[in-house]
């Protein structure tokens, strides 16, 4: 990496030329550029080395229930249990193989980002223009960089015409974003750095010559590439439960099998009867069927979240969802419809004394303008519509202008449609003659148009630029008047309250010349300012206010202004006062440098704007230091480290980079906020039907143990035949799980907060449900037994049928005690479950 005294961006260019040691015109040499490529090598992105793919399979193998289940497949293979050894490792072979492509799957984000990488560009070597593998640019390289072009290294711009470049990938801005060669500040962030092109960027108009100042890792890109390959995936909440009520299930295993087979013996039983018996309680503490109804449930979550428009990528994220406490989102396309549209013009009133604000929201009543002002409005429609060069092909039935070009320039011919005013008609009547191009130091664009003898300019851009270049103002008469510091100031103000609510400002202004040669920017009239907008998303406010009575925070994350952030957040009551904070994004300092303070002020803060990739990684960070479960929306490359690092990442489907859809775990198709919320529902009725099962496993399982320990205790005759034992585990466990596991969600889970993200898969509560079911099924068997060996003076065999009998229809029927807590008593959520009705069949 070349070292700067200070960054390229802040360097004077030929200061910056001269530390490269290149001419602007000739280039570099071959052998130059042959001697810094071996010096700072290839300009590619630096993979770690992965795990090969038998690694990651034996890694699979490591799991302690894995283990646990592979030694009851054994053990029931060894007394010829061969149904029940065979269901337990198709439940393990299921759970290898899906963690072992999801771990295969994680090693492509890194690839999607050094696909970015495969290009070729225009390069000056030795005063000629050719072509080079973008791989081969080297530090102080000379590009020729034109409309289309994917930027290849991070650049800084020597001269420029008219170039614009689609940065939303890396910086998450919603719109182009004009480029020139001017000195910027030091200090300036990512999206501030106006004299610099960025390696994955787009070009979408206009030509530069720039100067390679950093190449590969040490581009923007690489420094993202990095955080993406440091941002370790934490093992997901579920499967962090699984694991603890593994560790528990060992001890609670080996206690059983030591404890009865030390029973018998004391007893004087039969050993080899007794140790069967104990291996076989002891299997049938071991709810095999957890992993491969655990992973059904799963599945059938993903299935019909897929329906819903979100797709998983990583299967335990449609539970991590259920668990999520904070959901960090973008702004453009999530909370707002990424569509441009002119939401409020301002016109000078009758006179051109007052300000008249006509709100052009989407269903707003004054969308088509009729007022008294209606002159200097078709003066500044026309103007406008002139002075656009994109092409407005359609405006969807909801009111969305669709073309192809600058974004404002479509909105403003969407808005001269809808008014009666197409601009090829205009251009029959008023042919364009001259244009000048936009200028980046002048931050304006203007147009000439043949009329009457003479020549109509149409000029539009920066509002204080454009202001500064009026000397009079449209009154909607036919004589305007002269423009006043008074104007100007009260203009000024109307520019800030505008800016203020989150619209990007335009102003128009127009003079009538005879000269076609002449300076446009000089003696204009004022006609006003045209406000953009992109317009909240339908029913965002009421998603949100969900969230909120979910127990979930959410948090928006936006490269844009921190007036446009405000502004989306008032109008999606993500805040509720003009008052409320928006945090830049330099705050958002790795945790480790932030004070205690600090960290508490940024957690409770609900906006970031001008937020870099390394930013929104180190905002994932600290929440999850606050032990929450973190949501992550995004659809850029700046995005991946922070959806890879997250919780649960999340894309945006039909805009999202390869990148970011690589790193993410759950990919929505419709860009909806609300289908998160959905999810979230969806996840929350996942985990709730996993801990059902499990609570039905484990009490059936704990009621047998109950039912042969008694007996042993009071050195009694046995219930229950081994054979019986695990052939009630396979018949009576797996089908009503299993149905237990696929019930649907119910929209009241939304109406409590989240699980606390170190909460058990079973509380101390439900060890103690548990217990108190196993005794309400052990109770009656004992008695049925004792009843048919006493006092029915039954034969041991019919004695024991009866207990055999008596538990399957106890542990049958036992589902109907899965019902939720604050359901009714005939109709709940197990009796309107269809699955359960057929798994009842069945098992009978």
């Amino acid at each position: 990496m070349i070292s700067y005294k200070k960054s390229p961006w802040a360097l004077d260019i030929n200061e910056l030329l001269k530390i490269l040691e290149v001419s602007p015109e000739k280039g570099l040499s071959h052998r130059e550029a042959g001697s810094r490529l071996e010096k700072y090598g290839k300009n590619r992105l630096r993979s770690k080395s992965k795990k090969s793919a038998i690694s990651i399979f034996i890694d699979q193998w490591k799991s302690l229930i894995i283990l646990l289940l592979a030694a009851a497949a054994v053990v029931s293979l060894v007394f010829g249990q061969h149904l029940e050894s065979v269901a337990i490792i198709v439940a393990i072979i299921l759970n290898v193989l899906i963690g072992f492509f999801t771990e295969l799957r994680a090693t492509r984000s890194m690839e999607a980002l050094h696909r970015i990488s495969s290009i070729n560009t225009n390069v000056i070597r030795d005063g000629e223009s050719r072509e080079e593998p973008s791989e081969n640019i080297v530090p102080g390289d000379i590009l020729e960089i034109e409309a289309g072009n994917v930027i290849p290294a991070d650049l800084r711009i020597i001269e420029s015409s008219r170039l614009n470049v689609d940065e939303s990938a890396l910086t998450g801005e919603s719109v182009p974003v004009s480029k020139n060669a001017d000195t910027v500040p030091e200090d300036n962030d990512i999206s501030e750095r106006g004299n610099m092109l960025f390696k994955g960027t787009s070009v979408t108009k206009g030509s530069a010559k720039a100067v390679a100042a950093y190449t590969g890792m040490d581009t923007e890109l690489g420094r993202i590439a990095h955080l993406t390959e440091e941002a370790e995936e934490d093992i997901s909440p579920l499967e962090k439960r699984l694991e603890r009520l593994g560790h528990r299930l060992i001890w609670i295993t080996l206690g059983i099998g030591v404890l009865i087979t030390v029973l018998g013996i004391m007893n004087n039983r039969d050993i080899f009867v007794i140790t069967k018996t104990a291996i076989a309680l002891a299997v049938a503490a071991i709810p095999e069927g957890l992993p491969i109804v655990a992973t059904i449930a799963l599945a059938r979550g993903m299935w019909r979240m897929a329906k819903k428009n979100a797709v998983i990528n990583r299967l335990s994220a449609v539970e991590t969802l259920g668990a999520t406490t904070v959901i960090c989102t973008d702004k453009t396309g999530t909370l707002t419809e990424n569509k441009m549209i002119v939401g409020m013009i301002a016109l000078p009133q009758s006179g051109g004394e007052g300000v008249e604000e006509v709100d052009l929201t989407p269903g707003n009543s004054k969308e088509k303008i009729t007022s008294s002002e209606e002159i200097n409005f078709k003066k500044l429609l026309e103007t406008t519509v002139l002075s656009s060069k994109a092409e407005l092909k359609n405006i969807s039935e909801e009111g969305w202008p669709e073309g192809s070009g600058e974004p404002m320039e479509i909105a403003l011919l969407a808005l001269g449609r809808k008014n009666g005013v197409e601009r090829e008609p205009l251009l029959e009547k008023l042919p364009e003659q001259r244009e000048e191009t936009f200028d980046s130091r002048k931050k304006m664009m203007a147009t000439f148009h043949k009329e009457k003898g003479s020549y109509r300019v149409a000029v539009k851009g920066a509002p204080e630029a454009v202001l500064n270049v009026c000397s009079r103002i449209g009154t909607g008469e036919e004589n305007d008047r002269d423009l006043t510091e008074n104007d100007i100031e009260k203009w000024t103000a109307q520019n800030e309250r505008m800016a203020s609510g989150g619209l990007r400002i335009l102003a128009v202004a127009t003079k009538s010349t005879d000269d076609l040669d002449s300076n446009p920017y000089e003696e204009l009239t004022f006609l006003g300012f045209t406000g953009f907008m992109d317009p909240p998303r339908k029913n965002v406010a009421e998603v949100i206010s969900a969230c909120r009575n979910a127990g979930i925070r959410v948090v928006m994350i936006t490269g844009d202004h921190s007036a446009t952030a405000k502004s989306i957040g008032l109008s999606v009551k993500l805040i509720d006062t003009e008052d409320a904070e928006v945090a830049p994004g330099k705050r958002l300092l790795d945790p480790a440098d932030l004070s205690d303070d600090e960290k508490q002020k940024l957690i409770k803060t609900s906006i970031f704007a001008r937020v870099s990739p390394e930013q929104k990684y180190n905002l994932v960070k600290l929440h999850k230091e606050q032990r929450e479960v973190v949501a992550m929306t995004g659809d850029g490359i700046n995005d991946a480290p922070a959806l890879k690092k997250a919780d649960i990442g999340i894309a945006m489907g039909r805009r999202s980079t390869q990148v970011a859809k690589e790193a993410a775990d759950m990919v929505l198709k419709d860009d909806s906020f609300r289908t998160i919320v959905t999810a979230v529902s969806q996840g929350r009725a996942i985990f709730d039907n996993i801990r059902k099962f499990i609570i039905f496993l484990l009490s059936g399982n704990a009621g047998e143990i109950m039912i042969v320990a008694f007996p042993i205790l009071i050195n009694s005759s046995l219930p229950l035949l081994p054979l019986q034992i695990l052939y009630l585990n396979l018949i009576g466990d797996v089908l009503l799980a299993l149905a237990l596991g696929v019930g649907r969600d119910d929209p009241s889970k939304m109406l409590r907060p989240p699980r606390h993200k170190n909460e058990a898969i079973l509380t101390r509560s439900h060890w103690l449900e548990i217990i108190g079911y196993a005794l309400i099924i052990a109770i009656p068997v004992l008695s049925g037994f004792y009843l048919a060996l006493g006092r029915m003076d039954m034969s041991l065999d019919r004695a024991v049928t009866v207990s055999f009998l008596s538990l399957a229809f106890s542990r049958i029927w036992h589902v109907f005690n899965m019902r939720d807590s604050n359901s009714g008593l005939f109709k709940n959520d197990i009796t309107r479950n269809p699955f359960v009705w057929g798994a009842l069949a069945l098992c009978i």
